[in-house]
Parts: structure tokens; C-alpha cells; sequence
């Protein structure tokens, strides 16, 4: 999972992200209106953790947009303005939650959980598709009820596929998908060539009732067989 943190607050961008990471979370940051208006309408996240007050901009403005655009993203508003207009205007234009600063970060984590599940799984902790099934707080994956060890990178990897079974995904996003702003960092396309190869010698051995098809120069397709 994804998660773009808007925070203009160096010390509890760096607490945010370090407790995000630590449950797994692929995480990316900006600290101000225009680098944050960069990153969302250049990359896809599933959840947003989004300041309203942001030098050269609002955070309000930023939902704006977004709803403009009709991109789906998660958001969370996370913001020392406790008045109920800020919310109720957050709330208006698309924001899932909202979350007043000082606040804990396991409530946080809870918080960011709940939305990607309300909204893109309907309140389910997993995926199932075939034979398998993929639990996301527990990052284990099942076929047939039984256990198949994957590493984080196949686990989010596979992720990705199960939650876009049947659609074309590109390299590109997928790269971007799995490694974030690493993705212009050594070779990556390769790495994720071979971490799919891995990951396919995996599901072969585990007879899934599923392949990842290579559509030849453009990406991958999770398909039933």
C-alpha cells in the first residue's frame, strides 16, 4: 500500500513516516503546495495524509483539485485546525477523515487501515481471487488454506495484480507502484522482472488457478486459467 504524507512539520513528517514504514507501508512525502500537487496528479496512492495549512498554498485547495480531477484517492486531513468549518469543508470536497493534530500514531494507523478498507475492499482485510486468497494486516497469502511464504517485495507485488486482477498494468506503474520515488534508482524494470519471475516460479509451484500474463513491450495482466 501507498501513502503520500502532505506535512510541512519536518519532526512529525519524520515520526509519521517512520511509523508508517514500519507497517509496511510504501511511503513518499512533500512539504508544500506545489511539490504535493506534483506528486498526486503524477502518481496514484492509496491513501493521502493531508495538512490543510502548507506554505505557498492551502491543503483545502489541494482537495479541490482533486475533485476536479474525480481522482479516488484515500484522504485523510490531518490538521491542528479543530473547527468545524475546516471539516465540514474537508469532508465536502472528498476527504474520507479527519484527524486533529496533536493526535496518536497507532490512531493514525488505524485510521488509514479503515478508509482503504471501507473504500476499496468494502470493509474485507483481504483479496480472494481463484484459489487464493491474499490477508493484508497479517501479509500472508493462502492457496488452497495453505500458507506460501512471500517476500515484501512479491507480497506487494502481488498485491497490486490481485487488486487489479483482469486490468492492464504497466511497468511503469507498477515500478512506481512498488518502489515510490525510488524508481529511477538502479535498474529497477529489471528488478521488478525478476521478482515476478520469482513470484510466478512460487504460484506455478503452489498450483494457483491464476497466471500473470505478459502483454509483450507494455506490462503484465492477472488472469484466471
Amino acid at each position: 500500500m501507498k501513502i503520500l504524507i502532505i506535512e510541512d512539520e519536518q519532526q512529525l513528517l519524520y515520526h509519521i513516516k517512520e511509523s508508517l514504514e514500519k507497517e509496511k507501508f510504501l511511503v513518499e512525502t512533500a512539504s508544500d503546495y506545489h511539490s504535493a500537487y506534483e506528486k498526486i496528479f503524477i502518481y496514484e496512492y492509496d491513501c493521502i495524509l493531508l495538512d490543510i495549512m502548507l506554505p505557498n498554498g492551502s491543503g483545502l485547495e489541494l482537495l479541490n483539485e482533486l475533485k476536479k480531477a474525480k481522482k479516488s484517492e484515500n484522504i485523510i486531513i490531518i490538521s491542528a485546525k479543530d473547527s468545524l468549518d475546516d471539516k465540514l469543508k474537508g469532508l465536502e470536497l472528498g476527504a474520507d477523515d479527519y484527524l486533529t493534530k496533536p493526535f496518536h500514531l497507532a490512531e493514525l494507523n488505524a485510521r488509514i487501515k479503515a478508509v482503504i478498507r471501507r473504500k476499496e475492499l468494502n470493509g474485507k482485510n483481504t483479496i480472494e481471487f481463484g484459489n487464493t486468497t491474499l490477508v493484508f494486516k497479517e501479509r500472508q497469502f493462502f492457496v488452497d488454506n495453505k500458507l506460501v511464504t512471500l517476500n515484501r517485495k512479491e507480497f506487494d507485488i502481488l498485491n497490486y495484480f490481485m487488486s487489479n486482477k483482469n486490468r492492464l498494468i504497466t511497468k511503469n506503474a507498477l515500478a512506481e507502484h512498488v518502489w515510490g520515488d525510488n524508481t529511477d534508482q538502479a535498474d529497477n524494470f529489471d528488478f521488478v522482472y525478476y521478482q515476478i519471475k520469482n513470484l510466478r516460479k512460487k504460484l506455478v509451484k503452489s498450483k494457483v488457478t491464476f497466471e500473470i500474463e505478459s502483454i509483450y513491450g507494455v506490462g503484465y495482466k492477472l488472469i484466471l486459467i
